[in-house]
């Protein structure tokens, strides 16, 4: 068997349809494209809508998701409060340090170590910070979130989170 003896299999492959030569065949005077009008003579682009501004140019482009919901935390790592110096870490002590912007919600992470007992006041701590505090000598209190049990109030408007 040589390479110019191999063959498809019968049925297999089909011959293209060759429109638009002659009346005698099936694809014959108008070729499938009905009569007259722009798309029955040349090509014209796909999307083209007679000069209206095409769908995929009239929709506006959606980039990306916000999430209204987002519950945003300032970080407070062990050696920040470390080297603050603070005995009673809360949120106001915090800002007056300039550790924190004002009315931010506060995370403790466990990043460095802690050589004395403090009294933390956090809405949120990290499980290996409590550890490390606690271990420590000293005390965990976590505070309330501002807007109460569930999610927080949407930000923005209808249009802002497409």
């Amino acid at each position: 068997m040589h390479i110019h003896d191999l063959v498809p299999p019968e049925g297999s492959n089909r011959r293209r349809k060759r429109v638009g030569r002659g009346i005698g065949g099936k694809g014959g005077k108008t070729a499938g494209r009905g009569t007259k009008g722009q798309k029955a003579r040349d090509t014209i682009p796909a999307g083209f809508e007679g000069g209206q501004m095409p769908l995929q140019r009239r929709v506006p482009k959606l980039r990306g998701f916000r999430n209204p919901f987002r519950v945003e935390y300032q970080p407070i790592n062990l050696d920040v409060i470390e080297a603050s110096g603070l005995d009673d870490v809360t949120p106001e002590a915090l800002h007056g340090a300039g550790l924190l912007h004002k009315g931010a919600l506060v995370k403790v992470l466990a990043r460095g170590e802690i050589t004395r007992a403090v009294r933390v006041q956090a809405h949120a701590v990290s499980r290996q910070a409590e550890a490390a505090i606690t271990a420590q000598g000293g005390s965990v209190e976590l505070l309330p979130l501002p807007f109460g049990n569930g999610r927080p109030p949407s930000q923005g408007n209808a249009l802002m989170n497409r």
